[in-house]
């Protein structure tokens, strides 16, 4: 089979698109540089390997090592960017979030602020670095995992929806070590439909 080459994802929006919750500059340090080199790295370590030919979410399924943490943290990264939208005012969570991911977070948090509380404690109280998701079961069963450092739950056979980044170059820059503030800043920017899509695919 040809070898797969990995690539920096474009953006769906202007690096400014974000602030003030996410800056340009943590928008062109954290996607242009920090993710930049995973795509590097991940390309020169599958090389010759049995893994230059498998889709990224396979090769963080079945690696170990070096190539996992790379492999894993562009598929992080990658869902991460690609679940927000340029501010536009501070819309209420609650409203923006269609079914059936607004049902089944209901259903299984029992309402979007319970979801929200937990999420955010999860993301706040994860220790040293790594991600918060909100993933689903092969039953549509929503479960908030803390991973560390490049974790990702396809690792425990779920399917990842949303997902708040706590290494700290995601946020220092704007936020310096206020960890919780940038995770409670987030929710402005979530793609809800984005979200959604991926509940359902």
């Amino acid at each position: 089979m040809m070898a797969l080459l990995f690539s920096l994802i474009t953006l769906p929006y202007a690096p400014n698109a974000l602030e003030p919750v996410i800056s340009q500059e943590t928008i062109e340090y954290h996607h242009g540089k920090h993710l930049q080199t995973y795509v590097d790295n991940l390309n020169k370590l599958i090389a010759g390997t049995e893994f230059e030919s498998m889709p990224l979410e396979d090769i963080v399924a079945k690696s170990q090592g070096a190539i996992f943490n790379n492999a894993g943290q562009i598929l992080n990264h990658n869902l991460y960017f690609l679940q927000f939208r340029p501010v536009t005012g501070n819309p209420s969570p609650v409203t923006d979030i269609p079914s059936p991911l607004r049902d089944a977070i209901n259903r299984d948090f029992g309402s979007f602020e319970a979801f929200k509380a937990e999420f955010e404690q999860k993301g706040t109280t994860l220790f040293g670095s790594g991600w918060v998701w909100l993933a689903a079961n092969k039953d549509g069963k929503l479960v908030i995992t803390q991973e560390p450092n490049a974790g990702n739950p396809v690792t425990k056979g779920l399917k990842p929806l949303l997902t708040m980044d706590v290494w700290e170059h995601a946020y220092y820059i704007d936020y310096r070590n206020r960890r919780a503030a940038h995770l409670q800043s987030l929710w402005q920017i979530i793609n809800w439909d984005e979200i959604n899509r991926r509940y359902t695919e």
